[in-house]
């Protein structure tokens, strides 16, 4: 879920404004009640603090839930200590689940890391299986943070349903269409198409512009709409014989040799400068993308943007968290109730109204405020219908323990090949030799 350029390759949520608003009285329905007598952290007069860690932004104080849990439940106060990027969050939870001590009340889990701790430290998280309605998630949402003895140890936060946003303006400028059902016509072939609109886009692009930012997120888009990826159903290592790895990678390498793309690492600097420049025609847009480009791109661009389906008919998924409760807290009980609460329906709807992330229980997909959200800056694209419909077909993946450490080696040397126009055999041999020194 969260905005993290190593893994989920976010870094920061931004909020999206939908049309449609939500009401106190739909959250107050799945409000907790007063502390439990098993939790050992209350006060003398049984006041409970809990703690949230967490990367990133997960929407809660955007969308002003710790407030209302607080309304809701007026002995418990929650307290959110929030780490900027998850490559710095991680190593720092892999120290404390090992040291035993240091570990929030709530504990949160990017997709890309939630095999391994799945495999290696589920001992250490409570059962979430009885406490919150695992049925309501998307099923493989589920199962991700499932582990061998039927446990549950994570709640589902939101999932990264694929569409593809574009520039309105630069695609009239190349006289390509502009309404977001004749680009998706353009590009129901799949990738493949998508690199042939590309390429008629060049023939009249305007000037310092190029059809894509990043032929790395391409990549991702490819990988992510396959069950197999990088590990196979055994825990093995597949990702030199995958096939959609390897299909990725081949058509990165086309764009990259076309120049169809303008080799950008994903929000860094100069990424930014291009959609405020505006010299990007489209960016691989999974949910959380939108905020990122009404960010950077600013003001000045409103209206300009669109979102419509991502190529082909094959869905596809990049990025989702979970929140998980250490057995070691103080307050287990409680910050199992606060889980449940802000993985209801009715919080994930209000997180994607406040931030635009969008829900993994599909309880939400049918709330008002999910249904019927529009874009207005992406000329009100209806952004509630074009997600649901996605999330609905999004294939059951196959996690492995180092997917991140496997997408960023691969999606390091595509941007050299963007970049500094090395070779595909030579990127390809640079990337499995870092991946085989992280990964032993």
């Amino acid at each position: 879920m969260r905005i993290t350029r190593s893994v989920a390759g976010r870094r920061h949520r931004t909020a999206l404004v939908a049309t449609t608003g939500l009401t106190v009285s739909a959250l107050l329905l799945t409000g907790c009640g007063g502390s439990s007598d098993s939790d050992k952290g209350a006060d003398a007069n049984g006041n409970i603090t809990l703690t949230v860690a967490d990367f990133g932004q997960f929407g809660y104080k955007e969308a002003g839930l710790f407030e209302k849990y607080h309304e809701l439940n007026p002995k418990i106060t929650v307290k959110e200590d929030t780490t900027a990027e998850e490559k710095n969050y991680y190593p720092k939870l892999l120290q404390q689940l090992n040291s035993g001590s240091g570990l929030a009340d709530v504990q949160g889990i990017e997709v890309g890391r939630i095999k391994e701790i799945v495999d290696t430290k589920a001992d250490s998280f409570a059962d979430l299986s009885k406490v919150i309605g695992v049925d309501e998630w998307v099923s493989w949402k589920a199962k991700q943070a499932t582990a061998p003895s039927g446990a549950v140890i994570g709640a589902g936060t939101d999932i990264g349903p694929m569409s593809l946003c574009y520039n309105r303006e630069l695609f009239e400028k190349a006289g390509l269409p502009t309404e977001r059902d004749e680009v998706a016509k353009l590009t129901e072939g799949g990738w493949e198409a998508y690199l042939a609109l590309g390429e008629q886009y060049k023939k009249k692009a305007p000037s310092g512009t190029y059809f894509m930012d990043s032929a790395s997120a391409m990549f991702n888009a490819v990988v992510s709409s396959s069950p197999e990826q990088y590990y196979d159903a055994d825990g093995k290592p597949v990702y030199e014989t995958s096939a959609s790895v390897q299909k990725g990678w081949d058509l990165a390498a086309q764009a990259a040799s076309k120049k169809l793309t303008q080799g950008l690492a994903q929000f860094e600097d100069q990424w930014q400068a291009a959609l405020r420049k505006s010299t990007v025609a489209t960016v691989v847009c999974p949910a959380w993308m939108a905020g990122q480009i009404s960010t950077y791109a600013g003001d000045a661009n409103k209206g300009k943007w669109d979102i419509t389906s991502a190529p082909g008919n094959t869905s596809a998924n990049w990025g989702g968290s979970f929140l998980a409760v250490p057995k070691s807290g103080k307050n287990v009980d409680e910050a199992a109730k606060l889980v449940k609460w802000l993985t209801a329906p009715e919080q994930q709807a209000a997180v994607f109204k406040a931030i635009g992330v969008f829900p993994s229980n599909k309880g939400a997909y049918e709330l008002p405020d999910v249904k019927n959200a529009t874009l207005p800056y992406f000329n009100n694209a209806p952004i509630g219908q074009i997600y649901a419909d996605g999330a609905k077909s999004i294939p059951e993946a196959v996690l492995g323990p180092k997917d991140g450490v496997i997408k960023d080696s691969i999606s390091t040397q595509i941007n050299n090949m963007e970049q500094r126009g090395t070779s595909p055999d030579k990127a390809w041999d640079a990337a499995v030799r870092t991946i085989e020194k992280a990964i032993g």
